[in-house]
């Protein structure tokens, strides 16, 4: 193949970044001239405590006379367009009125310093030290004495990047942070967020989004020589090409997945989770159950607050049928394939979030938030809740594999004539299972790309390959409700000293669906997850396998709140390769996979058990009734 040259296209507006982008150039220009009509714009360099100056740019509703809270979003994406969000997804704030803020962080776009991907915490009370939350406590400082009528009180929100600096500023919060909504936040970027899961590195994300924001100062993308990416990266050979032929060292990021491998000091250091001591500020999480990046983030960010939240009562969760800010879009009625039945984003911003925010920062109205506001699937309702998961309401059922691609309730017969039976299949590392339909476009393909939406599309574009095992149900004969942590428990076996488990929990549509017969036969996604064996002894502890030994393993495949309708199937996939989302698994351990060689990727029989004495299976919480 020929070799491409490091092109670099300018992003006009990043996608991730809803809360500032509307697509059409012209409805950027009509909606900058209705907020130029609306508010009185400034920009200011806001010097932070070290005195680097960040770039901040802030919107005044005009003929304001009463003193307004502020909402302020700080991103790495830029913020020139600030006033586009006015249009949405931010109408339903601007309507309520607040002065605006938004800030460059430091070492992206205007603003001055240098930018560290993820910049770690700082330890508490350090005077020397910053961090995201020292510029915010400083740049919020400096809004209360300069910018004339407020009424001393500040919210914060923001998606993905923007997300993490909202509860990174919860850590050491300013006295006048109120409410704050981290949406899609990343928590942990090597167990379950952006670029690693369960130790399984995100190859096409990780190296695509690592160079657009590190190649320059400004968001610039990869040009692929490949439409099909899945091609691109096939032809890429071992990841130790990346450097050698590409990106040269000068990608920060890169370089720290190459030097820490496992989940060592570096990680464990940029993780926010530890960090969380409690809860200081309300805090509204925000997650989408079909998030192609950060979905594991806010729902951890979650849990760690509410191990101090149980007499304050300050921190909540919404999640709702979404993909990465997909609450932003314009009605978040249908995704995909998928129709959910309701304006679910209209929703989410009119009735939620516009509230949350009024009742904190100006005692407007009663907070009648649920603890956990949860859209279920396959209804197409909203279910208020007590706690997240709802242990006390829901059950744990086993659904086990059994001989002939059959999926059940009942466990393995230890006197049937498989009682030891296995099914199995060969993963070769040259042939890897893709993890969306072909061809797959890049992240960011200017033209529109399938990212947004591939974990809604219909899974039988795999089921037929031989390196993909699948198990399922006979119809329901009622529905099966499930709220809370799914969890994979297989029984493995490898010719190989390394190996990927994937595991997918599918609703499988009936084949008769006269209401819409594009859905017939539609395999859907629910849950699913990766898992590297090599770190079964520990996330820090990478260990190789015993090549033919029936080895346990057991990984969360996340909370769910969904219903598997009557007349459907549920099905169980377990495939070894998931490219090129996941990078390829040598399948012989190495010390560090980023340095593999060629000779080091290997074909190996994986075997999946489903005996009475190695009963794989997976746990779902199912709701009583």
């Amino acid at each position: 193949m020929k070799r491409p040259a490091l092109l670099l296209v300018r992003l006009a507006t990043l996608v991730t970044l809803a809360v500032l982008a509307v697509s059409h150039p012209a409805a950027r220009q009509d909606a900058a001239a209705q907020a130029a009509a609306r508010f009185d714009v400034r920009d200011v360099m806001v010097a932070a405590r070290d005195g680097v100056k960040l770039h901040t740019k802030i919107f005044v509703p005009k003929g304001t006379r009463e003193p307004l809270p502020f909402i302020f979003l700080r991103t790495p994406y830029g913020v020139n367009d600030a006033g586009n969000g006015f249009a949405r997804p931010l109408k339903e704030l601007a309507a309520e009125g607040y002065i605006f803020v938004f800030q460059d962080i430091r070492g992206r776009f205007k603003s001055e310093g240098t930018f560290v991907m993820q910049r770690p915490a700082r330890a508490p009370g350090d005077a020397k030290a910053i961090d995201e939350g020292t510029d915010t406590y400083d740049t919020i400082e400096w809004l209360l004495k300069n910018i004339q009528p407020n009424n001393g009180r500040v919210g914060m929100l923001g998606v993905s990047y923007d997300g993490w600096t909202t509860a990174m500023a919860t850590l050491e919060p300013h006295p006048a942070l109120k409410a704050v909504s981290p949406q899609a936040s990343p928590a942990d970027m090597w167990l379950g967020d952006d670029f690693h899961h369960n130790g399984a590195f995100r190859l096409s994300y990780g190296f695509e989004y690592a160079a657009m924001m590190e190649t320059t100062k400004e968001s610039t993308n990869f040009a692929f020589d490949r439409y099909d990416t899945y091609q691109w990266y096939l032809a890429l050979g071992p990841l130790s090409n990346v450097n050698a032929k590409y990106l040269g060292g000068k990608i920060p990021t890169w370089n720290d997945y190459v030097a820490h491998p496992d989940y060592d000091a570096f990680w464990k250091r940029q993780t926010l989770v530890p960090s969380i001591r409690d809860v200081k500020v309300p805090t509204l999480s925000v997650a989408g159950w079909w998030d192609q990046e950060d979905f594991y983030g806010p729902m951890r960010i979650y849990d760690a607050l509410e191990k101090f939240d149980a007499a304050k009562h300050l921190s909540y969760v919404v999640v709702g049928p979404w993909n990465h800010g997909g609450w932003n879009g314009a009605q978040g009625q249908t995704l995909g394939a998928i129709d959910f039945g309701s304006a679910t984003s209209t929703y989410f911003r009119e009735q939620v979030q516009a509230p949350w925010f009024a009742y904190w920062l100006k005692d407007k109205g009663q907070l009648s938030q649920p603890e956990a506001l949860t859209f279920e699937g396959g209804t197409n309702q909203w279910r208020k809740w007590n706690a997240w998961p709802p242990k006390q309401d829901t059950t744990d059922r086993y659904l086990y594999f059994h001989a002939g691609g059959r999926l059940s309730f009942d466990s393995p017969d230890a006197t049937a004539a498989d009682a030891d039976g296995f099914d199995s299949y060969v993963s070769d590392p040259t042939h890897p299972v893709p993890y969306r339909h072909r061809p797959i476009q890049a992240t960011y393909f200017p033209g529109g790309s399938g990212w947004s939406t591939w974990l809604l599309e219909d899974q039988r574009f795999v089921t037929d390959r031989d390196d993909v095992l699948s198990w399922e149900t006979d119809p329901l004969d009622a529905d099966v409700a499930v709220a809370g942590e799914i969890v994979a428990n297989l029984f493995a076996s490898t010719t190989g000293t390394d190996s990927d488990w994937i595991v997918k929990l599918i609703d499988v549509y009936p084949e008769d669906l006269p209401s819409n017969w594009t859905l017939a036969g539609w395999q859907l996604m629910v849950s699913n997850e990766v898992f590297r064996a090599r770190y079964l002894k520990g996330f820090d502890q990478p260990a190789p396998l015993v090549a033919g030994q029936v080895t346990p393993v057991r990984f969360s495949l996340h909370t769910q709140d969904y219903c598997f309708r009557k007349g459907h199937r549920i099905m169980v996939q377990v495939q070894s390769s998931w490219f090129p989302l996941i990078d390829r698994n040598p399948q012989t351990f190495v010390p560090n996979i980023f340095k593999a060689r060629e000779s080091d990727y290997r074909t190996a029989t994986q075997r999946i058990y489903r005996s009475a004495a190695h009963p794989s299976h997976v746990t779902v919480p199912v709701v009583k009734k």
